[in-house]
């Protein structure tokens, strides 16, 4: 048996602005109406067709992106995953030991952890599979196997990984990890036949990685064992203590039992906007566009354009990004540095790093449509027979004005319902909920006034489902 484990915690920052803390690359359908996360998830349960048995995907990912993933997967028809909420990301290292910890108590011995990163681009499905297949053969010889993918250039981007002694299964032994190199170092490598890309995946049964943790990094089994309090849930206070580091250093550089599969499928990680435009198709200039484009006189740019239109002219080589709230422009060379870019605007406690203007919650989604000085200016969308929370804030007031659909109104100990183009008034300190029990949609315009209007002026007093009362706020 085969589990995929599929890691969702990454950041994304260096495709900010698309990629948010809050709504990460893995979650954004960057290459199709599918998102990363649900390209991979389909990718690893198709792996049936390849006549290996596949068990449901185990999914890891961050707390804060719970109602996001369950809805993604619920979208592709995934019912059978298991989901493993981190407190906080501490890198791969972390997540397949918790993951190897459940495998061992709950699967069946000897099942085969195929880990893989949630927002990579595989293009050719049959040498994907092709690759799995050798890998969990030499997996079963006990060998801790890593995804070497086959390189079609000189890359400075991507680390590299050096084969040495073929294996008996398809293979080799692994003689060698290298960091990122320099241009003339990668061309080396490339001419000389015996490097790879170091793609971060992997496959090991969970018995064989669990001991080398106890010999490289018993550290972080200790923790996450610790961590791991019962079945499924993980303990804040003892998973915050857990060093961070990835399969790579922690395990992969400092065993005997790395083996190298050879992957030949077309690959990218998809780690800045100058891999999104190596993958999309481009059009007669070589420009990749997404959205309302307008260009004069524009060559080998990627342009995406979000919330209004985006005219550029005269450049060449460019990544042009516009959403509702920020615009970055960059020179394509210069994609991977937009990172730094993120690291200022955190430093600066600037929200555009958090969430877009449109955020997503479990009952729906709010856009915010207009702010100033004592007021802001929101339209919620409430989803059929959800509800948010049961709230109450101190330092504003809110008027609802029903656009579509019909809204059930709880105010003090009033419940009312209200209909298209019907409002209502919530005085500070009054505890109140919007539901929609309906089965249309719930459109919602409202306005907060007050002295104070951030998020965390709310008291919740139930939730819904009884989930974490996060996943309703507004």
């Amino acid at each position: 048996m085969i589990i995929p484990v599929i890691l969702a915690g990454g950041s994304g920052s260096r495709l900010w602005p698309l990629s948010r803390s809050m709504q990460p690359k893995q979650l954004l359908p960057l290459l199709g109406k599918h998102t990363l996360l649900q390209d991979t998830v389909l990718r690893a349960t198709d792996l049936a067709k390849a006549t290996l048995t596949i068990a449901p995907p185990m999914i890891i990912c961050n707390r804060d992106h719970h109602f996001l993933v369950e809805k993604q997967l619920h979208e592709i028809g995934s019912t059978e995953h298991l989901i493993i909420l981190e407190p906080e990301g501490k890198n791969t290292a972390p997540a397949a030991t918790l993951a190897s910890l459940i495998a061992e108590k709950h699967y069946t011995k000897g099942a085969c952890l195929l880990i893989l990163p949630a927002d990579h681009f595989i293009r050719q499905f049959d040498l994907f599979a092709e690759a799995v297949t050798a890998a969990a053969m030499a997996a079963r010889q006990h060998k801790l196997v890593t995804f070497g993918i086959t390189p079609t250039q000189p890359e400075t981007g991507y680390g590299y990984i050096k084969a040495g002694a073929p294996l008996e299964t398809m293979g080799f032994a692994v003689e060698q990890f290298v960091e990122k190199p320099d241009l003339a170092t990668a061309t080396a490598y490339i001419q000389s036949g015996e490097y790879y890309w170091n793609s971060g995946m992997f496959m090991f049964t969970a018995s064989d990685f669990l001991q080398e943790m106890r010999n490289v990094a018993p550290d972080i089994l200790a923790t996450c064992e610790k961590a791991l309090k019962n079945t499924f849930q993980i303990d804040d206070a003892d998973f915050s203590a857990c060093r961070s580091d990835s399969i790579d250093y922690a395990v992969m550089e400092k065993t005997k039992r790395a083996a190298l599969v050879p992957l030949k499928a077309e690959w990218n990680d998809l780690g800045s906007f100058a891999a999104l435009w190596e993958v999309h198709a481009a059009d007669q200039h070589g420009n990749v566009t997404h959205g309302d484009v307008i260009t004069e006189s524009v060559q080998d740019s990627y342009l995406h354009a979000e919330s209004r239109m985006l005219a550029v002219v005269g450049v060449s080589d460019h990544v042009i990004v516009e959403t509702a709230d920020a615009v970055l422009v960059a020179h394509r060379n210069h994609s991977q540095e937009v990172k730094a870019i993120v690291s200022q605007l955190k430093q600066k406690a600037r929200p555009e790093t958090v969430m877009h203007k449109k955020v997503h919650r479990q009952w729906g989604h709010y856009e915010v449509l207009n702010e100033g000085p004592g007021y802001q200016v929101k339209r919620l969308t409430v989803l059929p027979h959800a509800s948010l929370s049961l709230q109450m804030h101190f330092h504003r007031s809110e008027h609802w004005v029903v656009v579509s659909g019909k809204a059930e109104v709880r105010c003090f100990d009033q419940i009312f319902t209200l209909s298209a183009n019907e409002s209502t008034y919530i005085p500070r300190e009054a505890k109140h909920q919007l539901s929609n029990p309906f089965d249309d949609k719930l459109e919602v315009i409202e306005v907060q006034a007050g002295d104070y209007l951030g998020e965390d002026d709310i008291v919740r007093f139930t939730d819904q489902a009884g989930t974490d009362p996060s996943f309703c706020c507004k």
